[in-house]
């Protein structure tokens, strides 16, 4: 487990933000010419990725994109709230995306909480939300795709006419399980 402070933590930033602005080379298009066409055109992303924070979860990786080609909102537990919706609205309304793919994951931290009922601080409002999707599941494979197609039932509804897709990402294997 790589832990390190703020300070060192904000500095690797910083380094890595100096080397991707070099960049030229990634399976996906991360290129000065893509960025600066999109900086001058602005973004026609595809898809909608709504995906756990996790660190091991990165959708333009798992999904080999480039700037540009996904919308990606990320929030602990792939949940869909307000804000969640917000974003979704203006990629739908916006920028004429009609996917959406909620991405889960095995080993999800948030989900794991609430499969230990804990629900207080702030992450509360994300494992009480989670806790609702998973009823009374035990196993956290089986949590995670019932919360992953809970949190894309809420996308269908409030955009019924937008494709939504929801999909648990496995990350040990790093293959996608399309759930439906």
């Amino acid at each position: 487990m790589n832990q390190m402070n703020a300070e060192k933590a904000l500095a690797r930033l910083k380094e890595g933000s100096r080397r991707y602005i070099s960049s030229s080379f990634n399976p996906g298009n991360i290129s000065r010419e893509i960025r600066i066409e999109t900086a001058e055109h602005g973004q026609h992303p595809y898809a909608v990725i709504v995906a756990c924070s996790d660190s091991r979860e990165i959708p333009e990786d798992i999904f080999t994109c480039g700037i540009g080609e996904i919308f990606t909102i990320r929030v602990a537990g792939n949940v869909i709230g307000e804000n969640q919706l917000g974003s979704i609205e203006y990629a739908v309304e916006h920028l004429g995306i009609e996917l959406v793919v909620v991405l889960g994951h095995t080993g999800c931290g948030a989900v794991g909480a609430s499969l230990k009922g804990e629900t207080g601080g702030h992450v509360g409002s994300i494992t009480r939300d989670i806790i609702q999707a998973i009823g009374n599941e035990k196993k956290a494979l089986e949590a995670s795709i019932l919360n992953t197609v809970y949190q894309a039932h809420k996308v269908k509804e409030a955009f019924p006419d937008v494709t939504t897709v929801p999909a648990l990402y496995d990350i040990h294997s790093g293959e996608i399980i399309w759930l439906e």
